[in-house]
């Protein structure tokens, strides 16, 4: 029987399409399936790029969930996305594992429109246990009859949100399972047959019912021998790997287990699945991220997030690339001030290396705190430093930033805290989607009060809104910048100081005004050539800061055109919408200019290529030029 599982089209009449299609085998064919699926793993996503890592290191966790539970009925929740590569595979979407992440293709995660397998979406992490306990609940509560399990990573677990379900579900007591997928260490040694035994024990009817008596019965000892009672327990289960935190929260703890071995994951899950306690389940497993391919194990990251590469060696075929990515634009301006001051200090939330400041850790490695998947934390915790006199940067995607709302309105703004605010991936991110598009900041922020907002239209300007928020102090301040290259400027070693809320005209003339802010300032000047070619003449003005505008440059672009536009790469309500509150308020809408404004558009845009979004977003040059004639 062949157990192949990508669509090549010698393997057609492959038998594994679907969870129920694992039901029959034997532990050494759902090995074999394990290891083919591994491979094909591999082969598909060195064509497309992607989530490997995390995905090569849940393979035998995945097949054994799926050979044991009843998915879709059970419920599996996959915590952020990133590991869920063999669970579209081993779910339907085998034939189109090679469009993951492609225009109209697979999405990177886990998404309830694109198949009944995914019963809850994720791009941001640490929310599987808050939904599978809400799943649960809903469950009981309807009287049905079927599991809830969600597998979370380490790294995942490290957010208070994550804890906070786990305190509300040991509350509850409702029957669910929680998969603390461990990556961060290597398996212990001692995974042979006594380990295997001890698994299946801890786990077991047995075990579960013998453990409940002996609570009620040292429930009526002398308070000495239950104390001596409940710390001998604990011993004993700390010889298993711990868990008395996880028991404290009212979870049934069972681990460390090996996440790679089936023979000792199989019965586990079946005991967990026809034993259940009534209350949650903790079970620790501890995988290796980037399991069985030599070049993912060998990597510092285990090659987490991948472009294509070569399957051999591992390489990536990262493209050739002229201009720096603006990324790294603001890692090096952020060194070059915090050379000159001492007080410069940088936070990022788990994401050193996609925000720049793996490179500002290498020269500062005291002053740069990465504080987890703690949105929340980080933005405090800087205000915190503020308050101290310290100069706080907060490097955060757009998208991620949107998590800490309120202590950006409770702990800096009301206070009014010079917390700087580097917010990366602005604007569309193409093959990360919809969960990770920079849309909602300035919309978010411009209407606090307090606080500034700045767009580079390039990679100097970038440069310079570094150096600025550095020399300001009167309260929080935020710049964004977007996924991607700068324009391959000539640029200078340090940044000049912008005054705040002072935008600039690149070009002047009279009939219509095209006012940007961010970086779709190129496509306005491209869209100027085209008018122009038309009859037009126009002028652009990059406006830098969307509060406070700068209401004088404003003003002057409506008294002297018949038009004007201001465009955007952000949702609406943001830019546009600030620039017509203030028109309106001050009377200058009255004269009949003809005013529009672009922004993103009012939806959820798929994952595609960063091109593409913004061509179905209407916000290219051409069609800024046709919307206008």
């Amino acid at each position: 029987m062949s157990l192949k599982l990508v669509p090549n089209p010698d393997r057609r009449n492959s038998k594994i399409d679907t969870p129920a299609d694992l039901k029959n085998l034997s532990v050494e064919q759902l090995k074999q399936v394990a290891d083919e699926l591994r491979t094909d793993l591999i082969d598909a996503v060195s064509k497309t790029g992607g989530h490997l890592g995390a995905s090569l290191g849940v393979i035998e966790l995945t097949v054994a969930l799926h050979a044991t539970f009843d998915t879709p009925h059970d419920k599996l929740i996959w915590d952020v996305g990133h590991q869920a590569y063999p669970h579209k595979m081993l779910t339907g979407r085998r034939d189109r594992i090679h469009t993951i992440r492609q225009p109209d293709g697979l999405s990177g995660f886990t998404k309830r429109s694109e198949s009944e397998f995914d019963p809850f979406g994720a791009g941001h992490s640490s929310t599987s246990i808050s939904a599978g306990l809400g799943m649960a609940v809903a469950r009981d509560l309807k009287k049905e009859k079927n599991h809830v399990i969600a597998v979370i990573g380490d790294g995942s677990i490290s957010a208070g949100m994550a804890y906070e379900a786990m305190n509300n579900a040991g509350a509850h007591k409702n029957n669910m399972i929680v998969i603390l997928n461990d990556n961060e260490m290597s398996i212990a040694q001692p995974v042979g047959a006594m380990s295997k035994y001890l698994g299946r024990l801890v786990s077991s009817k047995q075990y579960l019912g013998a453990r409940e008596i002996a609570k009620h019965l040292t429930e009526h000892l002398p308070a000495p021998l239950r104390e001596a009672a409940k710390r001998a327990e604990e011993t004993a289960r700390a010889a298993l790997g711990g868990g008395t935190l996880f028991e404290e929260l009212g979870f049934y703890y069972i681990g460390p287990v090996d996440g790679h071995n089936l023979d000792q994951l199989l019965p586990i899950l079946k005991n967990l699945k026809d034993n259940p306690p009534n209350r949650p389940i903790l079970l620790h497993v501890m995988t290796q991220k980037g399991k069985g391919y030599a070049p993912a194990e060998n990597a510092s990251d285990k090659m987490h997030g991948v472009v294509k590469f070569d399957v051999v060696s591992g390489t990536q075929k990262k493209q050739k690339t002229i201009a720096p990515a603006y990324t790294k634009v603001f890692a090096q301006s952020l060194i070059a001030e915090a050379k000159k001051d001492d007080r410069v200090v940088a936070i990022t939330a788990a994401m050193p290396s996609g925000t720049g400041l793996d490179l500002f850790e290498q020269e500062f490695p005291e002053r740069c705190f990465d504080v987890g998947i703690a949105e929340q934390h980080a933005v405090t915790f800087a205000a915190g430093m503020a308050a101290e006199g310290l100069k706080p940067f907060v490097a955060i995607y757009s998208t991620f930033l949107q998590r800490a709302y309120d202590q950006i309105i409770h702990d800096v703004c009301i206070q009014n805290l010079p917390v700087r605010f580097a917010i990366d991936r602005a604007g569309l991110v193409g093959a990360d989607g919809a969960t990770h598009a920079g849309a909602f900041d300035t919309a978010y922020l411009s209407c606090l009060p307090n606080m500034v907002l700045m767009a580079p239209s390039d990679e100097q300007e970038l440069i310079n809104m570094v150096a600025t928020a550095a020399a300001y102090n009167d309260g929080p301040i935020a710049f964004r910048y977007p996924r991607g290259e700068g324009l391959g400027l000539p640029l200078s070693a340090e940044g000049s100081v912008i005054k705040i809320g002072k935008g600039r005209i690149i070009q002047k003339g009279t009939d219509i005004a095209l006012l940007s802010y961010g970086t779709r300032l190129e496509e306005c000047l491209k869209a100027a050539l085209i008018l122009e070619q038309k009859g037009y003449s126009v002028t652009i003005a990059d406006a830098r800061f969307a509060k406070p505008l700068d209401k004088d440059m404003i003003s002057r672009l409506v008294k002297n055109h018949k038009t004007l536009v201001t465009i955007e790469e952000g949702s609406s309500g943001g830019f546009g919408a600030n620039v017509l509150q203030f028109l309106a308020n001050a009377g200058l809408l009255d004269g009949g200019i003809k005013i529009r404004t672009l922004t993103l558009p009012d939806t959820y845009q798929n994952h595609d290529t960063q091109d593409n979004q913004y061509c179905e977003a209407k916000l290219t040059a051409q069609n800024i030029a046709t919307y206008i004639l």
